[in-house]
């Protein structure tokens, strides 16, 4: 696309480059170069920036959700801010819109500088957080930011992905159509109407706002055309548990405590208490739970998806992204997919250049109708090293296959290999749950055997081995207490160079130039800090994660007691990644206890031991299980190590305490 579609060089806000003049010119040609969906879309590659963004109508409504989540006696009303080009309007021309529903927008602030949104003496907006407005109305489309119920200048009370969250995005696509209400002030009876808009509409945004997306495409609304979920929930159970085992220690009513406004603080105790009671820490599931379950609807699902997410972001973990992928695709949805070495960071802060030119191509196809084969490109960017990309024409590639990986019996307890074939029956491996070690220390110790876990390694490569997907394992193991908790990892060991996500950016560091993505205003500048790639050298890089209760052995719903002596079978749920295993590293698969601080402790202390004969991993190779049988025969080349010191990866990273958006607390 090249850098016609932007700025790179810092602009201060407010100023106008010589080519905004030339397209002020030329803004009789709108019409023309911006278009509805139609025979002429067709014929149309890129909407053009002829529109000016500092004459852009900016305005507030607020929709009728239909619901009282406070209790009031009266239906709620979101606040719904816009800014859309005043040229169309006056030519009789309805844009598309893009939108942006969002708890953040007052309380925790958007994207790597934690915007705000600002408004001038009479409530209009000012500053709208992030670039999509400046980049975007200029081309011919409305900008909505939705303060989700309960926060900023919304009536009700956050739910935290529930009913009312859902409905306070899905309400206004409804008015945007015609089919719900909105007034012009928050307790007024002014009606304000949408003619200016199509109804066709995108949403987009970050952790929380991109869960909103996932839970308002669920609902299968007519007028919503695409959705842009970026590292996003698509379960809100797989959020705080991982079958049974607590993957935090506070729940969804810290969440709303956070975002709710000061006014919803006071009003809405009830709510706050709905949620306590709605998700035990016994980690069972509820009809809380089924209400926050999006993959449960993907057959609802009408919008193409244009899902983003970090492989090793373990805030809004990758099971999210692995089963909604799974499920769209079981229901034949329109997709594309960007996966990243990142932890939770928006596209926008580590390919810049690229993802606004793709997001642009996207929004003109799904949008406006432009038939710039977007559709036909490959389906999936994966990030192999900081600032390498490969791509696939479908993702998981054609020819992945799922294959039983058997833990085998080595030279030492708790030092084994992996093999196609199982292990012999009687064979056991035993280790005791040590809360205060995690997946490095582990893997530090691979070789060694140790007493807190047990690992099963390859033999160095003779061929790349790539997994592609979510990986399951199955583990029977008898406990010597009531309680248990198993993490399984699977861990590339050999050096590497990658992001370091456990940074205090998670894989970025933020330089001090801007770069400018869109027209700016007085109040609204489209230039940001630019942003690099924060790189470590590493021994060993864990690549997927998964963890359970041994408890919910017979239900993924509920838990139970152990009986201390007696075997129990569950299956670990591993994170989906996309990673390539080179010749000369091994492949590890690792069964420890608490993986400290990505779950918290069991009740007691218990020792495990593995039935290997009934232990296997269940992972999807690029080329199944031949591709598994290359890796591991012919000529060996030596295991690349560290030598005789043990080898360092990313730290766990150790937060405080963790919410599903920017900004670490």
């Amino acid at each position: 696309m090249g850098s016609r579609l932007r700025t790179r060089s810092f602009r201060p806000p407010g100023s106008r480059s010589p080519r905004s003049f030339v397209f002020a010119a030329v803004a009789a040609l709108a019409a023309v170069l911006i278009a509805p969906a139609g025979a002429q879309a067709a014929h149309l590659r890129e909407s053009q920036p002829v529109y000016s963004y500092e004459n852009a109508i900016r305005e507030a409504v607020w929709v009728d959700t239909g619901l009282d989540g406070d209790g009031d006696g009266k239906t709620d009303r979101v606040a719904v801010d816009i800014v859309r080009p005043r040229e169309p309007a006056q030519q009789g021309r309805k844009i598309p819109v893009i939108m942006d529903a969002s708890p953040y927008y007052s309380c925790c602030g958007r994207g790597n500088e934690s915007q705000l949104k600002t408004y001038d003496a009479n409530g209009a907006i000012v500053q709208m957080p992030l670039y999509y407005d400046n980049y975007f109305v200029p081309r011919g489309y409305a900008f909505v930011g939705v303060d989700l119920a309960g926060t900023n200048r919304s009536d009700g009370c956050a739910d935290v992905g529930g009913r009312s969250d859902v409905q306070s995005a899905k309400a206004v696509i409804d008015w945007l159509n015609g089919r719900a209400r909105a007034y012009t002030s928050r307790t007024g009876t002014e009606r304000a109407t949408a003619g200016w808009s199509n109804g066709r509409t995108g949403m987009i945004g970050k952790s929380w706002d991109g869960t909103i997306a996932n839970g308002v495409a669920a609902t299968g609304v007519a007028g919503l055309k695409t959705i842009v979920p970026i590292s996003a929930i698509s379960s809100w159970y797989d959020y705080y548990f991982a079958k049974g085992a607590p993957l935090y220690d506070g729940g969804p009513a810290d969440l709303a405590g956070l975002v709710d406004s000061p006014a919803a603080q006071k009003r809405c105790a009830a709510e706050q208490q709905k949620l306590i009671d709605g998700s035990p820490r016994s980690g069972d599931w509820t009809s809380l739970w089924s209400e926050r379950d999006y993959v449960r609807q993907a057959g609802n699902v009408k919008a193409s998806v244009f899902v983003v997410h970090g492989m090793q972001d373990l805030n809004v973990r990758t099971k999210n992204f692995g089963q909604w992928w799974d499920a769209l695709a079981a229901n034949g949805v329109e997709r594309k997919i960007w996966l990243s070495q990142t932890g939770h960071v928006d596209p926008f802060d580590y390919r810049r250049g690229a993802w606004v030119d793709t997001l642009h191509q996207w929004f003109d196809h799904y949008l406006l109708g432009y038939d710039n084969g977007i559709e036909h490109r490959p389906m999936a960017d994966i990030e192999r090293h900081p600032d390498q990309w490969s791509t696939d024409a479908v993702w998981p590639p054609a020819g992945t296959a799922t294959t039983a990986v058997n833990p085998v019996s080595g030279p030492a307890p708790g030092v084994g290999g992996l093999a196609l074939s199982p292990a012999p029956a009687g064979t056991t491996s035993t280790f005791t749950d040590n809360p205060a070690l995690d997946e490095t220390s582990w893997a530090a110790q691979i070789d060694k055997s140790t007493p807190d876990k047990s690992g099963f390694v390859t033999q160095p490569l003779t061929r790349d081995l790539r997994v592609s997907g979510s990986s399951k394992v199955t583990v029977t193991a008898t406990p010597t207490t009531s309680s248990a908790y198993l993490s399984a990892v699977l861990v590339d060991l050999g050096p590497d160079t990658i992001r370091n996500y456990a940074g205090a950016h998670e894989g970025i560091v933020t330089g001090t130039d801007r770069t400018c993505w869109g027209a700016s205003t007085a109040g609204d500048s489209s230039c940001y800090l630019t942003t690099s790639a924060d790189k470590t050298a590493v021994g060993y890089t864990v690549f997927s994660r998964g963890w359970a209760d041994l408890g919910n052995y017979a239900s993924d719903l509920k838990g139970v007691p152990l009986t201390p002596g007696k075997p129990y079978t569950i299956t670990l749920d591993l994170a989906a990644t996309d990673h390539v295993v080179p010749a000369g590293h091994r492949l590890a698969l690792i069964v420890a206890g608490t993986d400290k601080d990505l779950i918290d402790p069991p009740a007691s202390r218990p020792t495990l031991t593995l039935d290997l004969a009934r232990t296997a991993a269940k992972v999807p190779f690029v080329g199944g299980p031949w591709a598994f049988v290359r890796a591991t025969s012919g000529t060996r080349p030596q295991a690349q190590t560290g030598g005789s010191v043990a080898p360092r990866g990313v730290p766990v990273p150790r937060l405080t305490q963790r919410l599903p958006g920017d900004v670490r607390r």
